[in-house]
């Protein structure tokens, strides 16, 4: 009886604090999950995306809970420098395992964050031109006009020159006409208006444009300068070529392209 009363007086000390720190991982969970909840609807509040605000609130959870881990350790009596120097060499060695992964989370943050695009953008990126479908934490997700899915690594997008052509709601549409030298330039240009003026896709404000560009080795370039919706460029600009190539044609006008003249001779045998 003696010996099993010795035991229980061991081991009540230590139940108490396996209790204890039983007690401290539940309600620290508990706390843990409450303050992120809190912190995600602050940063809702404060009109981030819902990917960042789902990456901030995993963190921070992750961070309290470590605190909680070692706060239950430490009721246990164990040495939390020394769980810290594991965490801290574990974390380590995820972290080089992972480094691509999380240069691309960081960049993926970054993206969401300053919003240089947005889902329905038509992006030039990494070499790579589409609408943007998807942001997510580690990817890019681009839908090319021939109907290509194409997924690019965020480290990619971030570190790449960005060409939004959906940020603004007007664009240019630069198309250039070569006409022949012989050619009347003051006709080319009145059809080349006639031609853009016909077409109500073609902005009124900022006004449209006709200037000689370049006099080329077998034309002379003029360029029409419309301003048109983003939506409308190419539709716009396919039309634009079909309605001044056909005034061309009714009107005389000569579109020049590359020829070879090949002269023959008869040499007479000596």
């Amino acid at each position: 009886m003696t010996d099993v009363n010795h035991w229980i007086e061991l081991a009540t000390p230590w139940a108490m604090r396996i209790v204890f720190a039983l007690v401290i991982f539940i309600v620290g969970r508990w706390v843990a999950k409450l303050l992120t909840r809190l912190l995600e609807r602050f940063l809702e509040r404060g009109g981030l995306e819902d990917i960042v605000v789902n990456a901030l609130g995993k963190m921070a959870y992750v961070a309290l809970l470590v605190a909680v881990v070692l706060a239950a350790l430490a009721q246990l009596g164990v040495n939390t420098a020394s769980a810290l120097a594991v965490f801290g060499a574990a974390g380590l060695a995820v972290g080089l395992a992972l480094k691509d992964s999380l240069g691309n989370f960081a960049s993926g943050v970054m993206l969401i964050a300053f919003r240089p695009f947005s889902t329905g953008h038509y992006v030039e990126v990494a070499g790579t031109a589409g609408t943007v479908q998807e942001v997510s934490l580690f990817t890019t997700v681009l839908l090319t006009p021939d109907n290509r899915r194409v997924i690019i690594p965020n480290s990619l997008v971030s570190n790449d020159t960005i060409i939004n052509y959906s940020a603004e709601k007007t664009r240019r549409c630069d198309v250039t006409f070569g006409i022949g030298y012989d050619d009347d330039i003051r006709k080319a240009v009145e059809l080349i208006n006639s031609a853009m003026a016909s077409d109500d896709r073609i902005l009124k404000n900022p006004e449209a444009a006709v200037v000689v560009t370049e006099l080329a080795d077998s034309s002379v370039n003029l360029a029409a300068r419309p301003w048109v919706a983003s939506g409308d460029y190419w539709p716009v600009r396919a039309d634009l070529l079909e309605r001044v190539k056909k005034a061309f044609d009714d009107n005389g006008i000569s579109i020049p392209y590359p020829q070879q003249d090949v002269h023959m001779h008869n040499v007479q045998p000596a």
